[in-house]
């Protein structure tokens, strides 16, 4: 089921109605997750102060999408995973470190990850976040299986299971993880390295 909020304005006829994209939820703080957004999606987005978006498709984004990034100087990250991919690819595993390294750099935060439905890729995606942060291998594959319903795919939690979060540590070299708490449970990676190689970016 879609979540819609209404913004009032003290006039019935002017209340906005902001729709998220479906499947969105948010994933820690300044991190969030959906589907593809659409036009209708985009008052929304506006609200979260959007300064990256995470894409896990090898479509081109589409025009209009790339508009809307443009007038609110929101960044397009874009790694370009097949929708069935085997988990035993090298590309899938590079793709996915290469969206970690952008996903825990909190210079790209407030952050939205998508694919098409938000429910394969990106749970991967956010199952080898929930890795690194120490999560039991039950709660990851709880979380994924909440957002894949039906649709969910062994082959996907074949790969959480199997993805190594000790590469990461050992690709990112230098990098001083260092966690922030804003509540009883909640922390966050900084991410401190200005000389590590720049992630590349989907050019408009």
């Amino acid at each position: 089921m879609g979540l819609i909020l209404e913004v009032e304005n003290g006039d019935d006829d002017n209340d906005a109605v902001l729709v998220p994209p479906p499947n969105f939820a948010m994933v820690e703080d300044c991190i969030f997750r959906s589907s593809f957004p659409t036009s209708s999606n985009f008052p929304f987005l506006q609200t979260l102060n959007l300064r990256s978006i995470i894409y896990l498709c090898p479509e081109p984004y589409p025009e209009e999408n790339l508009e809307f990034l443009r007038s609110q100087n929101i960044r397009l990250f874009q790694f370009a995973i097949e929708g069935k991919t085997d988990v035993s690819t090298p590309i899938l595993k590079d793709s996915v470190m290469d969206a970690l390294k952008v996903l825990i750099d909190v210079r790209n935060h407030p952050v939205l990850i998508h694919c098409k439905r938000g429910k394969h890729r990106t749970g991967c995606l956010v199952g080898c976040l929930r890795k690194l942060q120490n999560w039991c291998l039950s709660s990851v594959f709880e979380e994924y299986q909440r957002f894949a319903g039906v649709k969910s795919r062994t082959m996907d939690l074949t790969f959480i299971e199997m993805f190594d979060i000790l590469s990461l540590s050992q690709c990112l070299y230098s990098i001083i993880y260092q966690y922030h708490g804003y509540g009883s449970k909640k922390r966050r990676l900084l991410y401190k390295d200005e000389n590590l190689q720049k992630p590349r970016l989907t050019s408009f």
